[in-house]
C-alpha cells in the first residue's frame, strides 16, 4: 500500500521533539524522504534521535545542525536536504520557544531571542524552501507552525503571542504571493499539545484545559496527523489557511 507523502521530501525544523518529532516521524510512515534540522541531535529529554528512529523503521532520515535564527544555517539545510534526496517538496517552520512574562518585564534580550527563532525563522526558513521550490518547477507545500496565540491572546504571553500572530499572518502572505507557483503556504494552529515545552508551565496548562471543550489536552501524534493532510495531495485546493488542532479552545 502507498504512502500519502511517497516520492516527496521534507524537511521538518524542531524536528528532535514534540510536535517536530511526531510530524517527521509520520511524513516517514507516509513514504517521506525526511531531514532533521534541530540544534540538538536527541530529543531534549534524552533517547533516541528522530533520524535513527525513522531510518531504524525502514525510513529515510537526515539530521543537519541548524539554527533556525541563522539564515545560513536554514539555506544550508534545504542545499543538504537538496543534495540528498534530489528534491524539496514539504517545508515544515516548526522550530519554536516561549517565554512568559508580564509585557512590563519583557527585556529587548527576551524580545530578540524569542522573535529571532519564533518569527525571523520562519520567515526565512519559508523564504529558502520556496526558493528551491520555484527552481524545481513543480509546486510545494509550506507547513508554518502558529498557535491559538496567534489568533488569541494569553495571560502573560506578549512575546509568543506577537510572534504567532506574525506566523499566522505570514501564512496568508505568503499564500497570495506563490500561488501562482503551485506553492500552498498552511499553518497550524494547535492549542495546549503535551510536550516539554508545554508541560513546563503547569499553572498555564491547567487554565486552558479547564476551558478545552474536550477535556483534555492534545497529543503531538494529533497535530502530526493534521500536517500529513496539509502536506499531502489531499489538501490540492488549501492554502492560506490557519487550521486550528486546540480540542474546541477557541471555540
Amino acid at each position: 500500500m502507498s504512502g500519502r507523502l511517497d516520492g516527496k521530501t521534507a524537511i521538518v525544523t524542531g524536528g528532535s521533539s514534540g510536535n517536530g518529532r511526531a510530524i517527521a516521524r509520520r511524513f516517514a510512515e507516509e513514504g517521506a524522504n525526511v531531514t532533521i534540522a534541530d540544534v540538538r541531535e536527541d530529543p531534549r529529554m534524552g533517547g533516541e534521535a528522530t533520524h535513527e528512529l525513522i531510518a531504524a523503521a525502514g525510513g529515510d532520515a537526515l539530521y543537519v545542525e541548524t539554527d533556525v535564527s541563522d539564515i545560513g544555517d536554514l539555506r544550508n539545510v534545504v542545499d543538504e536536504t537538496v543534495e540528498t534526496f534530489g528534491s524539496l517538496d514539504v517545508m515544515v517552520n516548526n522550530a519554536g520557544v516561549e517565554r512568559q512574562r508580564p509585557c512590563g518585564e519583557v527585556t529587548e534580550e527576551d524580545y530578540d531571542w524569542l522573535m529571532n527563532i519564533n518569527l525571523k525563522g520562519v520567515y526565512f526558513g519559508s523564504q529558502a524552501a520556496i526558493e528551491a521550490m520555484r527552481a524545481q518547477g513543480d509546486g510545494g507545500a509550506v507547513i508554518n507552525m502558529s498557535s491559538i496565540a496567534g489568533i488569541r491572546g494569553l495571560e502573560n504571553s506578549s512575546l509568543y503571542c506577537t510572534s504567532k500572530g506574525g506566523v499566522t499572518n505570514l501564512t496568508r502572505q505568503l499564500a497570495v504571493e506563490h500561488g501562482e507557483d503551485g506553492i500552498r503556504v498552511n499553518a497550524l494552529n494547535p492549542g495546549f499539545i503535551e510536550t516539554a515545552m508545554t508541560m513546563e508551565d503547569g499553572e498555564t496548562a491547567g487554565g486552558i484545559l479547564e476551558r478545552t471543550p474536550l477535556g483534555r489536552a492534545g497529543h503531538p501524534e494529533e497535530v502530526a496527523e493534521v500536517a500529513v493532510f496539509l502536506a499531502s495531495d489531499e489538501a490540492s485546493y488549501v492554502t492560506g489557511h490557519n487550521l486550528v488542532v486546540d480540542g474546541g479552545f477557541t471555540a
